[in-house]
């Protein structure tokens, strides 16, 4: 048999999880979920898929998978979509860091394949490794499903998230110190002489329920109780802005200030403070997170806790390339700094 023929037989035999899960009658992602062994695909669905995949002489050849990976110049960088928070992708945050992202692999002469998974399904992203369209995935955020990443960890898929590092952790994250950055904002009010702080930011996510802690240590140094009523679970986007703010003012609580887990979180309540007859800083002080371009630019300019965002795209790209080279890395936790302007 000819080197051709031999190419062409094996590319005949090397089926795509799309057309196992089209004979199945199942989503790529769970047969992805059973060809690893997912506990999260019941038995009887993880044996039918394997034996679907036997009989198509379906396999995944990790070392011929490597080889041809060699050649691949492309990392994948994953923003995963939240359908209850409907976050988009041109939320300002995720623009600065995918830029940030693909100007560091430009440097070093890599090309960026950008796509989004269900927030639901995380591990839905290793199929972009699994297939060879990239040697490594970078994903933006962990939301809910620990479990998912470290699943993919466990399988050596050189995947790097932005996030908290968090206990029982098998993947590697690069993030910013979350909670020093929610005790500076909270500081920063309390030194303005604020006693009524709310808190608005969704904390079942690692990073915000990081900064709501840093948020609990500064009032409780200075003496003060955390209020529930203060604390409101927030989306990052103007309908959960909206929703807090809405929320707030219906509770009849007494407040002064906001601290607001995004700068977007933080500029649609001021927009929103103003209507209702509230002047910033004057009535209620807010400051946000992330210092996004815009943020100097509000009116009035807003006070927030600066990601360092170029070093994040840095960090990223380096660690996922390491993995790609089956090299070890860890965690990186990146300073956070407080930008005061006219808003608090």
């Amino acid at each position: 048999m000819t080197k051709k023929a031999s190419s062409e037989s094996k590319d005949q035999r090397r089926l795509q999880m799309a057309d196992i899960a089209r004979l199945a009658g199942v989503s790529t992602s769970t047969v992805s979920r059973a060809l690893s062994k997912s506990p999260l695909i019941g038995e009887e669905t993880r044996q039918r898929i394997e034996a679907l995949a036997k009989s198509l002489n379906y396999s995944i050849n990790v070392g011929a998978q490597n080889l041809r990976l060699k050649q691949n110049k492309t990392v994948a960088v994953v923003v995963p979509f939240d359908t209850a928070s409907h976050q988009h992708l041109s939320d300002p945050f995720f623009l600065g860091i995918i830029g940030s992202i693909a100007d560091a692999l430009t440097e070093r002469g890599y090309d960026m394949l950008l796509t989004r998974v269900s927030a639901e399904e995380l591990d839905a992203a290793a199929q972009i490794y699994d297939t060879g369209r990239a040697i490594g995935v970078i994903l933006i955020g962990q939301w809910r499903h620990h479990d998912q990443l470290n699943q993919m960890a466990a399988r050596k898929v050189p995947i790097v998230v932005w996030g908290a590092q968090i206990p029982q952790q098998l993947y590697v994250t690069v993030g910013s110190d979350n909670v020093a950055g929610g005790r500076l904002a909270c500081q920063h009010l309390i030194d303005a002489g604020k006693k009524r702080i709310a808190f608005f930011g969704d904390t079942q996510l690692p990073e915000v329920a990081h900064r709501y802690q840093g948020y609990c240590q500064a009032l409780q140094a200075a003496g003060m109780a955390v209020d529930p009523n203060l604390v409101l679970s927030a989306a990052f986007t103007e309908e959960g802005g909206r929703w807090a703010v809405e929320t707030l003012l219906s509770r009849g609580v007494t407040f002064d200030a906001v601290f607001a887990c995004s700068d977007l979180l933080a500029m649609t309540a001021i927009n929103l403070f103003r209507a209702s007859g509230l002047a910033v800083p004057q009535d209620v002080a807010v400051v946000g997170y992330d210092d996004i371009a815009l943020a100097r630019y509000f009116h009035p300019p807003l006070s927030t806790i600066r990601q360092p965002i170029a070093a994040a795209g840095e960090a990223l790209v380096s660690a996922v390339l390491a993995l790609s080279e089956q090299n070890t890395t860890g965690p990186q936790l990146l300073e956070t700094t407080l930008v005061a302007r006219q808003s608090s």
